[in-house]
């Protein structure tokens, strides 16, 4: 728990604008990345979790709405963040 809890502290840091912000686009769609990434992992050693994976769906829904907000908004922040995660 405390590594999650790092890791989460540690994205904030990255792609926010002080310690504290979580409402930041960029922020919001760096930690649905993170989790995104992780139920990926859980669902491929458990294929059967139907729960997991219907919150993988919606979460990457989530992050497409959060993506598709940031490009109307601001295409430069956009490019920034699909380059540094990779997506």
């Amino acid at each position: 728990m405390v590594k999650v809890k790092e890791k989460i502290q540690e994205i904030i840091k990255k792609f926010g604008q002080h310690e504290k912000d979580t409402g930041n686009p960029e922020v919001q769609i760096a930690l649905l990345t993170e989790e995104i990434l992780n139920l990926s992992s859980h669902l491929q050693k458990n294929k059967h979790d139907k729960n997991s994976k219907r919150g993988l769906i919606l979460k990457i829904a989530h992050r497409k709405k959060l993506l598709s907000y940031l490009k109307k908004v601001s295409y430069t922040r956009y490019r920034k963040i699909v380059k540094e995660l990779g997506l």
